[in-house]
């Protein structure tokens, strides 16, 4: 039989389309990679020093003093053994994140062994609280009445709340110390608590928050028969809800770290709170420091973590009313 030799046609080639690349997107994408890494590199950067105390408080002491022991020995007795003269060092430092030998003997010491450090944690504990929850009490009261009422004498003292929380500290430091020495309460607790509940810091802030409540929401409630007493509280506190959880963090960040305030008002070393320690470092107390440190930085850390998203609220709060 005779072959037959059929031939099959070929199929066309379809075309393929290569996607048009957009220069405006590829600018755009290689902008956001590039923020992104400079954003990076600034959360190392700051984040750097709480990891290398959170890790150096698991180093032993001998680790400490082999890496950091020129940063705090920067001081050498005299021939006379009296004096101190600083000394140049040009060696460097030994930065370290993961310890050769973990171990957690400062802990022990802090936790078990040195009951004065626990003092100093719930000093700062019980001079803290009562300053945050009762100055936004105060503030609150205060920056209703600025918001709501209206007149030359309002202006003028809320102007004087401005001016004194413009100043530094530093300024009404003479002040406070003359009016505690005063009302007999220095070297007392209350030197410390009655200025820090009548700081105008959360005045201020919650007083522009409520005069962003809507005007229609206030008169509304005047004709359902509410009095001033219920409009601040079933009106103006639920509204600033997220405002007051902001100003409640800021102010309690602000005193858990102060240390100008109790050197001065508390002669009483027993009195002064963690943050004193920690800005008088001893030669011998290094790895100690390191494991206070950590645990000073704890309710700071929990209570940002737990209220971030009222702080960012409160920051962004622009008078809007949820449905």
């Amino acid at each position: 039989m005779d072959e037959i030799n059929v031939e099959i046609p070929q199929e066309k080639k379809k075309k393929i389309k290569l996607p048009h690349v957009n220069g405006a997107k590829v600018k755009k994408i290689v902008r956001r990679v590039i923020l992104t890494l400079i954003a990076a590199a600034f959360a190392i950067s700051f984040l750097l020093p709480t990891i290398l105390t959170f890790a150096n408080s698991f180093m032993s002491e001998q680790e400490i003093s082999t890496n950091y022991g020129l940063i705090f020995n920067d001081y050498t007795n005299s021939e006379w053994g009296e004096e101190k003269t600083k000394t140049y060092r040009s060696e460097t430092v030994n930065l370290k994140l993961i310890p050769d030998k973990v171990v957690g003997t400062q802990y022990e010491t802090v936790l078990l062994k040195s009951p004065e450090y626990l003092m100093k944690f719930w000093n700062s504990v019980i001079l803290t609280l009562p300053i945050v929850i009762l100055q936004i009490f105060v503030a609150l009261g205060a920056s209703y009445c600025f918001a709501r009422f209206r007149g030359k004498l309002k202006s003028l003292l809320f102007f004087a709340y401005l001016i004194i929380m413009l100043m530094p500290y530093q300024v009404t430091l003479v002040p406070n110390y003359l009016v505690s020495d005063w009302l007999g309460i220095l070297n007392t607790r209350w030197s410390i608590i009655l200025p820090g509940i009548f700081a105008p810091f959360s005045v201020y802030l919650l007083t522009k928050y409520m005069r962003r409540i809507p005007s229609s929401l206030i008169e509304a409630a005047k004709l359902d028969g509410a009095n001033e007493w219920k409009i601040f509280t079933k009106v103006a506190i639920p509204l600033c809800k997220g405002p007051i959880a902001s100003v409640a963090i800021l102010v309690f960040i602000d005193y858990w770290n102060m240390v100008e305030q109790p050197l001065i008002l508390l002669s009483d070393s027993e009195y002064h709170p963690l943050s004193v320690f920690l800005s008088q470092i001893n030669q011998g107390e290094i790895g100690l420091a390191f494991a206070v440190a950590t645990i000073y930085m704890i309710p700071p850390i929990l209570i940002f973590l737990y209220g971030e998203e009222y702080l960012v609220d409160g920051i962004a709060y622009s008078g809007s009313v949820k449905g």
